[in-house]
């Protein structure tokens, strides 16, 4: 079984953009589990679009501009579902 570089790649593309992101916000705790995997399957997807689609900045077969853009993609939608989620520590509503 033969696992083509497509993948390796979307890996490491989403855990790039991943640790910056991290980086920046500087909240590695809690949105780490789930900015991770959003990532690397927004990086996946990003490359399947770019391949279909055409992209200026390519790695062999690879679209890396589609995949970078898919990946900040998937993690905004996991802050902005994290923002509009329910805050930790529970809720005042039974004192």
């Amino acid at each position: 079984m033969e696992i083509g570089p497509a993948p390796v790649l979307a890996v490491l593309v989403g855990l790039f953009h991943a640790s910056v992101y991290l980086l920046l916000s500087g909240r590695l705790r809690g949105r780490m589990l789930l900015v991770l995997p959003a990532a690397i399957l927004g990086a996946f997807a990003g490359q399947a679009l770019g391949a279909r689609l055409g992209d200026p900045v390519r790695i062999g077969d690879f679209g890396l501009l589609w995949s970078s853009i898919v990946a900040w993609l998937g993690i905004t939608i996991v802050v902005v579902v994290s923002l509009l989620g329910p805050a930790r520590g529970g809720s005042s509503l039974g004192r």
